[in-house]
C-alpha cells in the first residue's frame, strides 16, 4: 500500500475541463497500410499535433492552473530533457508566471530553443554526472519557487491521462493500447483514463530496451534504479519511474514491452512516409511496441498514442536516412 493519496479518474476528468481551450484536442489518424501490416484496425492520438509538440503541455497546463496567487507570483521551476520544459515554459507564458528550467547540456538544441523562447530561464547540467532532481530542488528553496517534476505528480499525471480519455471518447473501446515510457506520466495517466472508459481494455507500456527499468520493476514489484541510458529517445532516458507513477502502473497496467532504436527508427520512416508525420523516436516507442507485437493483435481494435514530435530536422534526416 502506498501512504499517499493515488489520483483518480475524475481528476482526469477535472484536468480536461481545466485545460480546455488552452490544449489541442489532438487527431486520431489512421493508415489502411498499417492496418494491413499489423492484421488490426488501429488508431493512432497525434499528441504531436499538442501544443509545443508534444503531450507535456497537458499536465503541465493543469498542475500551473492550481497554483494559488503567491505560487504564481514566485513562479516554477522544472527540469527536463525537453518536452516538459517546454510545457512548463509555455504554460507559464500563458498563465504569466515567470519559469526556470533545468535541462542537460546534451539536450536536443530545438527543445532548448523552443524552452528559451518560450521566455523561460535555463538552468544546464551534465545529465551524467549531476542531479537534476537535487538542483531542482535547491533553485525551489533558494528562489521560493514551487517544484513541477516531469512526471511524478498528481496534477501532471492526471493532465496527461487526457490524451487517452480524447482517444477513447472518439474511438470507443479498445481491445490494446501502447502507450510511450519514461518516467511514467503519460502511462500512469492513461491507465486510470483507461480502466475508467474501457476497463478490458489490455495496456502496454513501451519503453526502449537500452532503458528497461520500468519493465524491471513491473516485474519485481518495487520501483529499479539505472544509470541513464543511451537511446534515442531522448524523452525516455529516465532513470526511474515516480513513486505516484508507479504504483498506478503497478495496478492498473497489463504489461511493460521494450523496443530497439532500430525499431524506434523504421517506425519513424512509417510515419514519415506513409503518414506524412514528423514524430521523434521517443513518440515512436507505442508504434514500435504495436508492430512487435502484431501476431497477437489480428482483428483487435489497437490504439497507439505518440508523445511528441519535437525533434531536430538534421537529426530526423540523419535517422531517416540510417
Amino acid at each position: 500500500m502506498t501512504n499517499f493519496e493515488l489520483p483518480t479518474y475524475a481528476d482526469v476528468e477535472a484536468a480536461a475541463a481545466r485545460i480546455a481551450g488552452a490544449a489541442n484536442r489532438t487527431p486520431v489518424q489512421t493508415s489502411r497500410t498499417l492496418n494491413e501490416i499489423v492484421g488490426a484496425d488501429v488508431f493512432i492520438k497525434c499528441e504531436n499535433f499538442q501544443r509545443m509538440g508534444a503531450f507535456k503541455f497537458r499536465g503541465a497546463f493543469n498542475a500551473l492552473s492550481k497554483f494559488s496567487p503567491q505560487q504564481r507570483k514566485a513562479g516554477v521551476v522544472a527540469f527536463s530533457s525537453g518536452n516538459h520544459a517546454q510545457g512548463i515554459a509555455l504554460s507559464a507564458k500563458i498563465l504569466g508566471m515567470p519559469a526556470t528550467i533545468v535541462m542537460p547540456h546534451d539536450a536536443p538544441a530545438a527543445k532548448v530553443a523552443a524552452t528559451k523562447g518560450y521566455g523561460a530561464n535555463v538552468v544546464v547540467y551534465d545529465r551524467y554526472t549531476e542531479d537534476r532532481e537535487a538542483i531542482g530542488r535547491r533553485l525551489a528553496e533558494e528562489q521560493g519557487l514551487t517544484l513541477i517534476p516531469p512526471y511524478d505528480h498528481p496534477d501532471v499525471l492526471a493532465g496527461q491521462g487526457t490524451a487517452a480519455k480524447e482517444l477513447f471518447e472518439e474511438v470507443g473501446a479498445l481491445d490494446y493500447l501502447f502507450v510511450p515510457l519514461g518516467g511514467g506520466g503519460l502511462l500512469s495517466g492513461t491507465a486510470l483514463s483507461t480502466r475508467a472508459l474501457a476497463p478490458q481494455c489490455v495496456l502496454y507500456g513501451v519503453e526502449p530496451e537500452a532503458g528497461n527499468d520500468g519493465q524491471q520493476s513491473f516485474r519485481s514489484g518495487s520501483i529499479v534504479h539505472i544509470d541513464t541510458p543511451k537511446t534515442i529517445a531522448d524523452g525516455a532516458q529516465t532513470q526511474h519511474l515516480g513513486n505516484y507513477t508507479f504504483a498506478i502502473i503497478k495496478r492498473d497496467v497489463d504489461d511493460i514491452l521494450t523496443a530497439s532504436d532500430a525499431d524506434l527508427v523504421s517506425a519513424m520512416k512509417f510515419y514519415a512516409s506513409r503518414m506524412k508525420m514528423i514524430v521523434e523516436p521517443t513518440g515512436c516507442l507505442g508504434l514500435a511496441g504495436a508492430l512487435n507485437a502484431k501476431d497477437s493483435l489480428k482483428g483487435k481494435r489497437v490504439g497507439v498514442i505518440i508523445s511528441g514530435g519535437n525533434i531536430d530536422l538534421e537529426r530526423f534526416c540523419s535517422l531517416a536516412a540510417a
